[in-house]
């Protein structure tokens, strides 16, 4: 009987080896396909101004036997996985380390973010360390802010929103205007800019309170794409598609983080370093990223966050309950665009210069995929996603050793909207309510329980 149920076994791996080969080969087919005119071309003029067409076979193949060999994994072993997974008891017990996980793991992830710039700088010293806080560190935090923001209208209040980027460009154009024409200190438009997005946030509420699901968010990608056209063709404001330049810096009190005589480092007797102004603005980020994070949580706990809440789950159900819809939409949109305000200030603080190239449709798409991967209504999850997906960009910037294989006009950063599907996909089918696929009530009675997102309905409103 053994040796049936050996022979048996062995039959089924045979037969999912040969199902999983067929998916991988067919797979493979409709790469090559769909990658041919992609990456297999490519269009480069020559020095006498002609325009050719250049072949990257090594390139295409690559790309096809990495999407066989994983749909061959998939297939063989990680499909089954999931169908012997799904058929355990759910009333399994927890293991305790996932319970001391939980416990000390936002402890723990606070205390690292804020000693990341020493560790960088024990790391790789001073002068390779400005990269690492700049690239890495600022930009995920300028990304974890906007998308935490994107949570209120998207994850608890159910408002699918395409046009956040419109708020992110409102912030920084009115920090941009007022600083360098009335000489306004950066802490005065810090809040400055996010009242004047929660003002351009109950604007484009007010026309959408009667429109759901996809009506809602065609509007709010009309609502982004008009912020974006009348920043072009306003130009005796904004300067168009030149875009403003010389855009006053954040100072430390007063004192400027440059190399003159009043500088910071002359007058604290430090010798100039560019890393300076660097870990000031990342420590300036850290702290509005987790005053966002603080007030989304304290708010969801509030009235008006289990109003969100509701409103997410059933809106006719939470008008029979007493609850001023119009007044949860409006409050929901002016929250969140007024974080979107406060990360555009700062983003025209540290980059010293803006364009509309800065707020296209795209950098609403990418905070939108953050929350979206995170999993709609999670804090942690929003973190998370938004390192995976703004800190794979920048890794892919330190892959220079690829060019040696693929020939040295080879840049990964152009395939980063492809890597970003082929993500979304994969948490599409391994965790399709993303990566943090549980929620802890915002009340409860005796004991807090977590649930299962399947329980909530999402992006309905």
């Amino acid at each position: 009987m053994q040796a049936g149920a050996q022979g048996g076994r062995v039959r089924d791996l045979r037969v999912d080896a040969v199902r999983a080969l067929r998916d991988a080969a067919f797979t493979g087919v409709v790469t090559f396909g769909l990658m041919l005119p992609l990456i297999g071309f490519e269009t480069v003029t020559n020095i006498r101004d002609e325009l050719t067409l250049t072949t990257r076979w090594p390139l295409l193949a690559a790309a096809v036997v990495i999407a066989a060999a994983g749909r061959f994994v998939y297939s063989f072993a990680i499909a089954p996985w999931i169908a012997r997974r799904a058929q355990r008891p759910s009333s399994r017990p927890i293991p305790a380390w996932r319970y001391y996980f939980k416990k000390w793991f936002v402890p723990f992830a606070i205390g690292f973010v804020i000693a990341y710039p020493v560790l960088v700088i024990l790391a790789v010293g001073w002068g390779g360390a400005l990269r690492w806080v700049d690239n890495f560190g600022i930009q995920i935090l300028i990304y974890m802010m906007l998308g935490w923001g994107l949570n209120i209208v998207v994850g608890l209040a159910g408002l699918l929103d395409l046009g956040y980027v419109a708020f992110y460009a409102v912030g920084a154009y009115s920090y941009a205007l007022l600083a360098k024409n009335f000489g306004l200190s950066f802490w005065v438009l810090l809040p400055l800019a996010g009242i004047l997005s929660s003002f351009w946030g109950v604007l484009l509420g007010f026309p959408v309170l009667r429109l759901r699901g996809d009506y809602l968010a065609i509007v709010t990608l009309a609502f982004g794409e008009i912020i974006r056209l009348i920043i072009i063709n306003w130009t005796a404001l904004t300067n168009g598609y030149a875009g403003i330049t010389g855009i006053p810096r954040p100072t430390f009190f007063g004192i400027p983080f440059n190399a003159d005589d009043n500088g910071f480092a002359a007058v604290f007797g430090l010798e100039f370093r560019p890393l300076y102004r660097v870990l000031f603005l990342y420590y300036i980020i850290l702290a509005l990223g987790l005053l966002t994070c603080f007030v989304t949580m304290r708010l969801r706990r509030l009235p008006v966050g289990r109003a969100w809440e509701a409103l997410r789950e059933d809106q006719i159900a939470c008008r029979s309950l007493g609850i001023n819809t119009t007044n949860t939409k409006l409050t929901a949109f002016a929250m969140g665009a007024m974080f979107a305000g406060f990360a555009g200030s700062f983003f025209a603080a540290r980059e010293a210069f803006i364009s509309p190239e800065s707020f296209t449709f795209i950098e609403s798409a990418t905070v939108l995929s953050i929350v979206v991967l995170g999993g709609m209504g999670s804090q942690i999850g929003v973190a998370i996603a938004a390192i995976a997906m703004i800190g794979g960009t920048e890794i892919l910037r330190q892959l220079t050793f690829l060019k040696q294989i693929f020939g040295p006009t080879f840049d990964p950063t152009q395939y980063r909207m492809l890597l970003f599907g082929l993500a979304m996909v994969l948490i599409m089918i391994w965790r399709p309510r993303g990566l943090i696929a549980t929620r802890e009530p915002s009340v409860f009675l005796k004991e807090r329980k977590e649930i299962s997102v399947d329980l909530v309905k999402e992006g309905h409103g």
